[in-house]
């Protein structure tokens, strides 16, 4: 297990010489084309066919997380304690919200490698919440269960509810930020009481010490991506952290994508519908800044892996970041 992990986070190449194999394949240059839509909508049908995008955009991963609903499609996420280790030595009771927490893999080796920490998750789907559940009730011998509430939330559609946020931090970030924090049905506002049970509430429990964004922005569509980041904003408390893990610039997985995948610049949607952007460090950069955050770490994760079964290479690009909300 050691070994494995200590080969997941090792640099094995540098992102700068996959760069340059890259943009020298003929057979890849049509990545690097501007992107031109076949067809610019109007001013009188912008509204409808973003609203149309954003719903069948939620309908695609709320399907592909049913398919996936076994939990044998995602491995734990282990890797992350080494990777963000303020998440083992944060203060007694410190707030994590996971924001696209899919079946639990994220949220898991946190529970476990924090005894005090408590983690809020949201997923669009509230099946996969009911499976995170599951997965998260069974995956340890030590009780974890009342540390883990989940609320149903597509943070890129309808905002995150105002319950998680902090009333002075939502007030600072109002006077400075145009796009605020959005208003969520009262259905979707659930976390739990003291016996566990999901209850409706409108009363605000302080804030986020950590949001974490692992392998979640990169499925919204590049254009919601701020107001989808300031979100993130917004719940933190003042000095709190958003730490990020995705997707990067030519990995792998970009680089077999077909051209009539290409659905904008370094975006690209999957058979099913489901969305995938690959992020550059400097798109990464002025988003997360723009939004307000201060840079702490941001750099490529570059790891080979090998495929067993036909004995294939496989070069893997992620971006990790950590950004901290000013004081």
């Amino acid at each position: 297990m050691e070994a494995a992990e200590a080969e997941y986070f090792s640099k094995d190449f540098e992102w700068d010489e996959l760069r340059a194999e890259v943009e020298n394949d003929p057979s890849f240059r049509y990545h690097l084309l501007p992107f031109e839509s076949s067809t610019i909508p109007s001013s009188q049908t912008t509204t409808r066919a973003t609203t149309a995008e954003e719903e069948e955009d939620s309908t695609a991963w709320k399907r592909f997380h049913i398919r996936h609903s076994s939990g044998k499609f995602f491995k734990e996420r282990r890797y992350l304690l080494k990777e963000f280790p303020e998440l083992v030595s944060c203060g007694e009771s410190s707030k994590v919200l996971e924001v696209g927490c899919g079946n639990g893999s994220t949220a898991l080796p946190i529970l476990r490698g924090n005894e005090h920490i408590i983690v809020y998750a949201c997923d669009c789907s509230s099946e996969i919440l009911e499976r995170a559940e599951e997965i998260i009730d069974a995956a340890t011998v030590v009780p974890v269960r009342h540390r883990f509430r989940t609320f149903c939330c597509d943070f890129s559609v309808t905002g995150l509810p105002k319950w998680l946020a902090c009333h002075t931090c939502r007030e600072v970030f109002l006077q400075k930020q145009q796009n605020c924090l959005s208003d969520v049905k009262e259905s979707h506002e659930r976390h739990y009481n003291d016996s566990n049970s999901l209850k409706e509430s409108t009363s605000c429990i302080g804030g986020m010490d950590f949001v974490t964004l692992i392998f979640t922005l990169s499925a919204v569509t590049f254009q919601r991506m701020p107001a989808s980041i300031k979100e993130c904003f917004s719940v933190l408390k003042p000095g709190g952290m958003l730490l990020f893990r995705d997707y990067g610039l030519y990995d792998m997985t970009m680089l077999r994508f077909e051209p009539n995948q290409r659905v904008g610049f370094m975006e690209y949607m999957r058979s099913d519908g489901t969305r995938s952007y690959f992020f550059s460090l400097d798109t990464v950069r002025d988003l997360f800044v723009g939004a307000g955050f201060i840079e702490l770490e941001l750099e490529y994760c570059c790891v080979k892996s090998v495929n067993r079964r036909n004995e294939k290479t496989m070069q893997r690009v992620w971006v990790h970041g950590k950004f901290q909300k000013p004081m």
